[in-house]
């Protein structure tokens, strides 16, 4: 039988007795973590019969007072949130980079909102959508026991984006007052009024945040400025607009630039001493931080002949970023670095990232490293972790170390030529032979780079050309990432996994019916595995289908993900894996070197004692949520870029493929700069054009003409929407002659236009 709830200290009383004070229903409401109507009241009191109606009215009493409230969650002490609330997340954080929101709710008589601080919910997987600032959340809340008249509150759902609040770029009016042109692709051309005296101390130009009011007589959403982010007056500034739209933190609070600048060069005190190992560091040309180094040596047991000795050294980020410290904090904030074409977002501040954990060549530097001794089929056989100080005997670039090895070397790579980088590369292909035997996911699509010239705008884009060098480094780091989970898993401490589960059925079948549509079979298997996609784009190798198809394999996968339960990951084939090689630059990585410590009893700055698997299952949601926001931030400042670039190119014709087919429309990749743009269904010509799902297709009714998923084109660019990052193209040649269709009594008039069919809508593309 269920108990009975009672208020502290008091008991069941008998029918007809006294009626509580207003200070016990006080108490009682204040405590009870359910919903509290009369009901709960008089059970828990063991008020009945005649009694409840003398309850009753104490209760409108203390309504009337202001003591209580009442609404659909039932009673509450008046002041109180309820314990389920839907609340708008602020655009900007607190002092402690935590988000916080505010009742959607409130009455304003009632004084300020309360704040509620907004816990990250825990969980393995971070599939939904995650709470952001500018969203609304429903969340279930408790005060804040630390901080009296606030609140902390878990995420239940994201509803999504707060329709009262939105940004955009501000055109001022001679008149006063102006425009507000929205950053969000999907409200282009829908500008919103700014009244004069509503535009604050906004400037012609400046990316602002606007709360948005009433519809006026002419139809535009009316607006007044709330805040001034600042001037997004030139493509330099371009970057500006992702970063205030997904509320990235991109300014260091000054604790944590205090904490960073106070920071000292650790010794070698507690590590062994690596200083005369020739590790190097192979990275881009342009990189400014080097948290990685690598070395391979014949493996002198003659048990394993042919086999190596492969070393990779990790700068020692956890010596410097203790748990619990500003600078620890401000990391899990940010959660990542965000990488623009114009500037770079790091997860820490220079002054760790760029000095003390950076392994510059001729410097003592801090790390931790694992041995790995392999076969000369590239097969694993032990492996061993260490925290030692090192000195990079050389800092090369990717093209610079191939060079080399292609007999090529300079001034740096003739000397350690045969003694280092010969040795590195052997090993290497002992690692890719075992790697194929594996059969990870092996997509083939260019990864452009947009180069910017002085002024800020688009150079060029280009596709870098794909080195040997490049697979050496990622191999590496790939078995320095499964040997860490392995590592803590056999000392069953728990960690931060690297998780990328297996496409879903659905999924699935959207890749059959594309393929189908290109006059391909799906191939049928028991179980999903890498191999069967690599035979999937085996079929189009060399076809003019090579390009589309690896983009919609891509879009078929999972979303790779943090998480503190296992689940293997897909794409590389692996049974279990953790993120172990950038600390400087990822927050799962230094959870793992703090796991790594604790479990190998390698110092005091490993992870705290407290700190267990739900901990870090919740600090996976945070930081795969802060990931995705990266990737969005990044997408989109490119597509900003690349319609400033075009921005004067309207006319021109590009060539491009049918990249998504819609009811709407076609979207198209050009083929110059990998820029995504749409032409409207209504723009396609006279005939009437119908979606063919199944086909993923447009067909003229009459002429039988086709636009297919994969066709090439020729587009016209009619617009372009710098802000918004939006290209409208119309079809200027392509597409698939087709018989016409036999006349039915004539020609068909008055067919409804599909819906939004003018619209700057982009797709956005899924990353794995």
């Amino acid at each position: 039988m269920a108990k009975r709830i009672h208020p502290k200290g008091l008991h069941p009383k008998p029918a007809h007795a006294v009626l509580p004070t207003r200070e016990a229903v006080l108490a009682f409401i204040e405590d009870s973590p359910q919903k509290v109507g009369k009901r709960e009241i008089a059970q828990a009191f063991g008020i009945k019969g005649a009694d409840k109606i003398e309850l009753k009215r104490l209760l409108k009493e203390m309504q009337e007072d202001g003591a209580i409230e009442k609404d659909r969650a039932g009673l509450r002490k008046a002041g109180r949130l309820p314990p389920v609330v839907v609340a708008d997340i602020d655009t900007r954080r607190d002092r402690d980079g935590e988000l916080v929101a505010r009742p959607a709710q409130w009455d304003p008589e009632a004084g300020p909102a309360p704040l509620i601080t907004v816990l990250m919910p825990r969980g393995r997987r971070a599939d939904g959508p995650a709470p952001g600032t500018g969203d609304r959340a429903l969340l279930k809340i408790e005060p804040d026991g630390d901080a009296p008249g606030r609140y902390l509150g878990r995420v239940i759902k994201v509803i999504g984006r707060n329709k009262a609040e939105t940004l955009g770029v501000f055109r001022a009016l001679p008149t006063g007052g102006g425009r507000i042109v929205p950053v969000d692709k999907k409200a282009q051309g829908r500008e919103i009024a700014v009244p004069p005296g509503g535009e604050g101390d906004a400037l012609d130009g400046d990316l602002v945040t606007v709360t948005l009011g009433r519809e006026d007589r002419f139809g535009l959403t009316q607006g007044r400025v709330k805040d001034r982010l600042g001037s997004v007056g030139s493509e330099k500034a371009v970057s500006l607009i992702a970063l205030h739209a997904h509320g990235i933190p991109h300014v260091f609070p000054r604790e944590v630039l205090a904490e960073a600048d106070s920071a000292r060069e650790v010794g070698l005190e507690g590590r062994e001493d690596w200083r005369d190992r020739p590790l190097v560091t192979i990275d881009p040309p342009d990189a400014k931080d080097h948290d990685d180094a690598v070395m391979a040596v014949p493996d002198p047991d003659p048990a394993n002949p042919g086999g190596f000795v492969v070393t990779v050294a990790i700068a020692d980020v956890a010596a410097y970023v203790r748990p619990g410290t500003a600078l620890d904090r401000e990391a899990l904030v940010r959660g990542n670095s965000v990488y623009f074409p114009d500037r770079v977002v790091p997860m820490l501040p220079e002054r760790i990232s760029n000095d003390l954990c950076s392994l510059r060549p001729g410097q003592d530097r801090p790390a931790l490293a694992v041995r790995m001794t392999v076969t000369a089929e590239g097969r694993k056989v032990r492996h061993s972790f260490h925290r030692v100080m090192m000195r990079s005997s050389a800092k090369l670039a990717y093209a610079q170390a191939q060079a080399a090895i292609d007999g090529r070397p300079d001034e740096i790579t003739s000397p350690i030529l045969e003694p280092v980088l010969r040795p590195l590369w052997a090993a290497y292909r002992a690692l890719a032979a075992a790697r194929d035997a594996r059969g990870p996911l092996a997509l083939d699509l260019p990864e452009r780079k947009v180069i910017l010239n002085p002024e800020g705008g688009v150079d060029r884009v280009i596709v870098p050309e794909r080195l040997e060098a490049h697979r050496l480094i990622e191999e590496f780091m790939i078995q320095a990432n499964v040997a860490a989970a392995e590592t803590l898993e056999a000392k069953g401490q728990p960690l931060i996994y690297r998780v990328h589960d297996e496409p879903s059925l659905e999924k699935m079948r959207a890749l059959g019916e594309v393929m189908a549509s290109i006059g391909l079979k799906l191939p049928k298997e028991a179980n999903l595995r890498p191999a069967l996609f690599n035979r999937i784009l085996g079929m189009v190798e060399g076809s003019e289908h090579k390009l589309f198809l690896n983009e919609v394999v891509l879009r078929s996968q999972a979303q790779a993900v943090y998480a503190a339960d296992n689940a293997g990951h897909f794409g590389l084939a692996l049974r279990r894996y953790a993120h172990f090689t950038s600390p400087i630059r990822r927050y799962a990585d230094l959870i793992v070197h703090r796991a790594l410590i604790r479990a190998l009893r390698l110092g005091s700055d490993g992870l705290p004692p407290d700190m267990e698997s739900g901990d870090l299952a919740e600090i996976g949601q945070q930081i795969s949520a802060a990931e995705r926001r990266a990737m969005a931030a990044e997408r989109e400042t490119i597509d900003r870029l690349i319609a400033h670039h075009l921005a004067d190119r309207v006319g021109a014709t590009f060539s491009g493929q049918v990249s998504g087919v819609t009811r709407s429309g076609l979207f198209i990749k050009l083929d110059e700069t990998g820029a995504d743009g749409f032409v409207p269904i209504s723009t396609l010509g006279a005939d009437y054009f119908r979606h063919e799902e199944g086909r993923h297709a447009l067909v003229g009714e009459r002429t039988r003409q086709t636009f297919r998923l994969g066709d090439k084109v020729e587009v016209q660019l009619m617009e372009a929407a710098p802000v918004a990052g939006a290209l409208r193209f119309e079809i200027a040649g392509g597409g698939r002659a087709g018989a016409p269709a036999p006349a039915r009594g004539g020609p068909r008039k008055g067919r409804p236009a599909p819906a939004n069919r003018d619209s700057l809508t982009k797709r956005r593309g899924r990353r794995a």
